[in-house]
């Protein structure tokens, strides 16, 4: 349900501009509100799922979610559509880590890779949905309908959770870290929102001045409470396990492209070369027709590279096909578009099972849970960042244009490119062996 909404959206961010009047940069904020509302609020995710317990936190999430869908779908201007989705944004924020949380924590740590894999495979489902059914829905009927599809779905998921879900056992919960919650709030919001406006002129320099230095001591504020507290909001003190340490930092950078790209493709297929939504969604759903297909052979490439030459070798290769698209012309075959966005979502997946299984592989107990909460924001905050990254850099592609043609988009692929590639020192500075003692059900 959450990946087709999102992916839903990217996909009518183009007829949202015309709808809304506005500029197609600007559009950023139905996405990185959503995003940002996920970052504030998933640190007290383990909290709430430990106090309350898992399987109702995780019902109430997707109760919230789509009451928030329903909101989107009511909105009249930009402003409302924000606000919506950042209602949404308080049910994702429950919903994602806590989900993760219940997989994580019932699964056999020796089937910990398999597990994964099956939980994301049904996530790879939203992305092969979601572009064509946008596109569909956009050429019959009004943009509204692509959040109403978030109902039916979302009851009939309500109603599975609810008869299969497992209940974990409840944990210990210790008070509540409020001044931490604060902290965190404060300085993610203000970082968050100069990224949001720099270069595109929605603040004047002062303000974004101000804002950058309360970020920056929100975020000085923050790390040296945590590190002398005994029960933290977020647990930093987890970054001293190599194999997390490389997760988030690697993870991170190269989820900056993989915020950017939803956010910079509607728009290049659809203004830059002319297409309709319903080719852009058909077309873009062969990047989520090949991440699923890994799906079925990510744990045997874990058995046979390891986790090290798998991030490596995966994450180099993702790395160069994100900078594919900044050489697409409008007479670039749509066939070809749709093979080379299968490649790229086939070695993205394996990459991202691979970072998100190794996360684990040095943390047991009640490591697991502020573990998975530490990795939700992080992956929030860059996904986040990537967003305002790429419309940074359309900005600087687009120069003093109004329009935007594909030649315009070279600088935005080829930046987000080198991010990625940024991530890959991270991990050939890993063992060997990191993580072999949770891919052993492969030997």
């Amino acid at each position: 349900m959450d990946f087709i909404d999102s992916t839903a959206l990217s996909t009518a961010l183009p007829t949202l501009s015309r709808a809304f009047h506005s500029d197609p940069i600007h559009l950023k904020l139905c996405l990185t509100s959503y995003i940002l509302t996920l970052a504030v609020m998933t640190p007290a995710s383990g909290w709430v799922a430990d106090r309350f317990g898992a399987k109702r936190v995780f019902l109430c999430a997707m109760a919230v979610f789509l009451a928030g869908s329903l909101a989107c779908a009511c909105s009249r201007s930009l402003s409302q559509l924000v606000a919506a989705r950042i209602l949404q944004g308080l049910g994702g924020a429950m919903m994602t880590p806590v989900g993760r949380l219940i997989v994580v924590g019932s699964a056999p740590r020796e089937r910990l890779v398999s597990a994964m894999a099956s939980f994301t495979m049904p996530a790879l489902l939203g992305p092969m949905i979601g572009p064509p059914l946008a596109g569909l829905v956009l050429s019959v009927a009004d943009w509204p309908w692509i959040f109403l599809i978030n109902l039916p779905v979302g009851l009939a998921g309500m109603v599975a959770v609810f008869f299969l879900a497992p209940e974990l056992p409840k944990a210990e919960v210790a008070k509540f870290d409020l001044l931490g919650f604060g902290l965190a709030a404060a300085a993610i919001i203000a970082l968050e929102v100069v990224a949001e406006t720099l270069g595109v002129g929605l603040a004047p320099p002062k303000v974004m001045i101000g804002l950058f230095l309360l970020g920056v001591l929100g975020l000085f504020l923050f790390v040296r409470h945590v590190l002398a507290s005994d029960t933290p909001i977020l647990n930093l003190r987890l970054l001293t396990r190599p194999t997390y340490r490389a997760s988030l930092l690697g993870g991170g950078l190269m989820r900056l492209s993989l915020g950017a790209w939803p956010f910079l493709m509607p728009l290049l297929l659809q203004i830059g070369m002319g297409w309709s939504p319903a080719k852009a969604g058909l077309v873009s759903m062969a990047q989520a027709a090949g991440a699923f297909a890994a799906k079925y052979v990510s744990t045997q490439m874990v058995r046979t590279l390891g986790f090290k030459r798998l991030l490596v070798s995966c994450g180099a290769l993702t790395a160069i096909g994100t900078t594919a698209p900044a050489f697409f012309r409008s007479d670039t075959p749509a066939l070809a578009i749709a093979v080379l966005l299968a490649a790229i979502g086939f070695m993205r997946s394996n990459f991202f099972t691979g970072v998100n299984t190794v996360a684990f592989a040095e943390l047991q107990g009640r490591d697991v849970n502020p573990g998975a909460t530490l990795s939700s924001v992080v992956q929030q905050l860059t996904i986040g960042l990537g967003v305002s990254f790429g419309a940074l850099m359309l900005h600087v592609g687009r120069g003093n244009h109004s329009n935007l043609a594909p030649g315009q988009f070279l600088i935005p692929f080829l930046a987000i490119g080198v991010a990625a590639l940024l991530a890959i020192p991270v991990f050939a500075r890993l063992p060997a062996d990191a993580g072999d003692d949770i891919s052993r059900e492969a030997i």
